[in-house]
């Protein structure tokens, strides 16, 4: 096999990765990095679309999340594959109860109803079996949906600034680091013609 290990993990080994990655948890995080970066587009584009799929994913829609992000998208002239990765990268299992909860606190807040749901509760099971979108606005959808507005703009106005000066600086980086090659390739070669 091309790409087998030389020595087969351990038990010991295996168990470590499970909670610890071989190569850290920083990999994945500068791999996504670079991947925004590297895009083939302005850097407004590229920080636009990104800002826009992490606003999408603060609404309690998910399975609309990515549908909302082009949308956004399409409206801030940003690139659409910079929304899908913001959208899956701030959310996601991992992040979406403190979304969630987060949303829903604040949307309780901001309508001044009380955040705790009386004594009797509500029969979650009763109403997601009915699947009755009027018994489910009001406790839990109109609260998170209001209550995700103002995160959705902070995170995304913040996310906006970041990636749009990191994608300008790699861009400029880049075509200096480009344009020092190509003229090292015409001293080199001496006739002035570039060879592939």
């Amino acid at each position: 096999m091309l790409f087998r290990r030389r020595h087969k993990p351990g038990v010991g080994e295996k168990l470590k990765a499970l909670f610890w990655p071989r190569k850290g948890f920083r990999r994945p995080f500068q791999y996504f990095g670079m991947r925004i970066l590297r895009l083939n587009a302005t850097p407004h584009a590229i920080a636009a679309g990104l800002a826009a799929g992490v606003a999408a994913a603060w609404t309690p829609f998910i399975g609309l999340h990515i549908v909302l992000s082009f949308g956004l998208a399409y409206l801030l002239a940003g690139n659409m594959l910079a929304a899908v990765l913001g959208t899956t990268a701030f959310g996601n299992p991992i992040t979406y109860p403190f979304i969630w909860g987060l949303s829903w606190k604040l949307g309780n807040y901001l309508l001044g109803s009380a955040a705790s749901l009386g004594a009797g509760g509500i029969d979650l099971h009763h109403l997601f079996h009915t699947l009755s979108i009027s018994q489910l606005w009001r406790p839990f959808i109109a609260p998170m949906l209001l209550g995700a507005a103002p995160p959705a703009v902070i995170s995304g106005i913040v996310s906006y600034i970041a990636v749009y000066f990191a994608a300008r600086v790699f861009q400029a980086r880049r075509r200096q680091r480009l344009s020092e090659v190509a003229r090292n390739r015409v001293s080199n070669d001496g006739s002035g013609i570039i060879t592939v």
